[in-house]
């Protein structure tokens, strides 16, 4: 498991993100994003983030682009979380991705989210070889929301 963390800039933590998270909890999410929920591992307390959920080969999943994120942290400690769009709450439990099972994964979520993540990829996208999305996997943990 790597420790890879990019951390946001300003301007996506002070007006991006909440932008994005408040339209979404009005039940205007951006193209399919929602709030993601979950307990801090050490606060006990609910932490709020905009996430992009993806459906794939019948399965729902997180994908995180940034790498081992707080969010990721705390997803391992407590086993699932919220998804919320607008009053609508949904409780799940999530299960770790092992790093070999990521490649498709990645490339169906950047198949749909490289306009808004590319970025954080090292320069891999959709159109990439398997052997460059293995390489990646281990940055960026994912799980299967149930």
């Amino acid at each position: 498991m790597t420790e890879t963390f990019q951390e946001p800039g300003w301007f996506t933590k002070r007006v991006f993100n909440p932008l994005v998270a408040g339209a979404t909890r009005l039940g205007l999410p951006l193209a399919g994003s929602r709030v993601l929920e979950v307990k801090g591992r050490k606060s006990g307390e609910w932490r709020k983030t905009p996430v992009n959920p993806l459906e794939f080969e019948g399965g729902r999943y997180l994908v995180a682009p940034r790498g081992n994120t707080q969010w990721v942290r705390n997803m391992r400690a407590s086993g699932g979380g919220r998804l919320v769009r607008g009053r609508r709450v949904e409780k799940f439990t999530a299960t770790e991705v092992p790093e070999e099972q990521r490649p498709p994964l990645l490339r169906a979520y950047l198949t749909k989210w490289k306009w808004e993540v590319g970025a954080f990829f090292d320069g891999v996208g959709p159109d990439s070889s398997d052997e460059e999305l293995r390489r990646i996997a281990p940055d960026h943990p994912a799980f299967r929301i149930d």
